[in-house]
């Protein structure tokens, strides 16, 4: 019982290493390079830096209704993405929540993307951090 505590312990916890931990202009030049309109990267990072402290390989702690959040945009697996546990999910992104872990965050964009698009920016409960001024996102690509 002991030894399947353990290998549970360390199913949970592998995913967070497993991911990168980016900052505001590489967050923002990776988007850039994946045709997000840079008037949008301002939010995007600031919504990164709130909901996983910018770390792709972050599984947020279970949701009020059970459901957890993946990777550096924190998308929610009842909804966006199907957990490896095989619970239910709409998987309205059709891809997996440790596709949303990995260092390469074109599945997380993508994902993010649609959520924004059918729930709009407020569909982050860090939205209100940034919702008003933001410093620009220039001087990444000077």
């Amino acid at each position: 019982m002991r030894a399947l505590l353990g290998i549970c312990v360390l199913a949970l916890v592998t995913p967070a290493v497993l991911g990168r931990t980016m900052d505001r202009c590489s967050l923002a030049r990776e988007m850039a390079n994946m045709g997000v309109s840079r008037d949008q990267l301002s939010k995007w990072a600031c919504i990164a830096e709130h909901e996983s402290s910018y770390r792709t390989g972050v599984v947020g702690p279970p949701n009020t209704d059970g459901s957890n959040d993946y990777g550096i945009f924190q998308i929610n697996d009842m909804y966006w993405c199907q957990p490896s546990s095989g619970k239910f999910s709409h998987n309205g992104c059709d891809v997996s929540c440790n596709a949303l872990l990995t260092d390469d965050i074109k599945s997380s964009v993508r994902c993010a993307l649609k959520v924004l698009g059918q729930q709009g920016w407020s569909a982050w409960s860090t939205w209100h951090y940034c919702s008003g001024y933001l410093p620009p996102i220039d001087d990444c690509f000077v």
